[in-house]
């Protein structure tokens, strides 16, 4: 059977590694060290996926801009704390492996810093099998197209024979503005019902579905 897709594009916290209580719980201890009022976790989770400067936009909307570095460096102290408490969703690393023996091309769009995305590569032992990444910091945040072009340009890979794969609205919205078709997760970020707004190939609900639908649609 003819493969469909050529590069597979995987968001990272939340479609890859289960972070989604730890970033929303990392993100209300930033607002209460800072005295800004808290945000509930609809509103904490919405911005996962996100670069800082947006993220710290929507959540904390209080905070004013030259704050913007005394609220990440909270942000990342809380986020570091719970190191030992992270890890990749149960079935993640067979499945990328298999991807990979498959002949499939793995890259990481993620909201997640380059040092931050590198320290997860290392600790988890999942960096070598991806090709390439893309991190907020030095891209644009999402849903700007930015870091799938960069990716398919640096890769040569066509809208077409590319797939993103996320748990967020925000990884759906920057596959739509690339032209690249997308799948939703809904083990994450972002409710069901938020993700088929944007119309993905499908939505699946574990890490085994999308292994399964990955072999079989891929």
């Amino acid at each position: 059977m003819s493969r469909r897709f050529d590069l597979l594009v995987f968001d990272w916290d939340g479609t890859l590694m289960d972070s989604t209580a730890v970033i929303v719980k990392s993100i209300q201890s930033s607002c209460r060290d800072l005295g800004l009022p808290v945000p509930d976790d609809a509103r904490a989770g919405h911005v996962i996926g996100l670069g800082l400067k947006d993220a710290l936009t929507y959540a904390a909307p209080e905070l004013a801009l030259a704050d913007y570095p005394k609220m990440a460096e909270r942000y990342s102290y809380h986020y570091r704390s719970y190191d030992n408490q992270l890890a990749p969703f149960d079935g993640a690393e067979p499945m990328l492996r298999d991807l990979a023996d498959a002949g499939f091309m793995l890259a990481v769009a993620t909201g997640k810093s380059r040092a931050g995305l590198d320290r997860v590569f290392k600790s988890t032992g999942l960096g070598a099998l991806f090709t390439a990444s893309r991190c907020a910091d030095e891209s644009f945040s999402k849903p700007h197209p930015a870091m799938l072009l960069e990716l398919m340009d640096q890769l040569g890979m066509t809208p077409q024979r590319t797939l993103m794969i996320g748990d967020t609205t925000h990884d759906l919205q920057m596959a739509v503005n690339a032209g690249v078709p997308g799948l939703g997760v809904t083990y994450g970020a972002h409710p069901r019902h938020q993700l088929e707004e944007l119309r993905p190939l499908a939505i699946v609900n574990h890490i085994g579905e999308l292994a399964t639908w990955l072999r079989a649609n891929g």
